[in-house]
């Protein structure tokens, strides 16, 4: 259903029944990963105009996997974390993360 690297790709899918007898399956809900998880990487600090894709192509290699800095810096809006100049984001490699 989803794309391995995705962070939805190993949620379980479900099945209801909706009101009208028509099967409805949708994903398990997904919970964000204990603050401080993973293996720290290193420590980058925000410039003018960057990009979290960007930085998860520079740091992780893919830059769909910009998900994973969003959750090692605990940021529901993942693109909140480039709007600050001077923030310090952590970049780390979460366990369950695919590879």
């Amino acid at each position: 259903m989803f794309d391995p690297g995705s962070r939805y790709a190993t949620l379980e899918t479900l099945t209801t029944t909706g009101p009208d007898g028509r099967e409805i399956r949708y994903v398990a809900r997904r919970f964000l990963p204990p603050a401080g998880g993973g293996t720290v990487i290193r420590e980058h600090i925000v410039t003018e105009g960057e990009r979290l894709d960007h930085l998860a192509a520079r740091y992780l290699g893919d830059p769909e996997l910009f998900w994973q800095l969003a959750d090692v810096n605990n940021a529901m809006h993942a693109e909140a974390l480039v709007e600050e100049v001077g923030r310090r984001l952590i970049v780390a490699l979460l366990p369950e993360a695919p590879s």
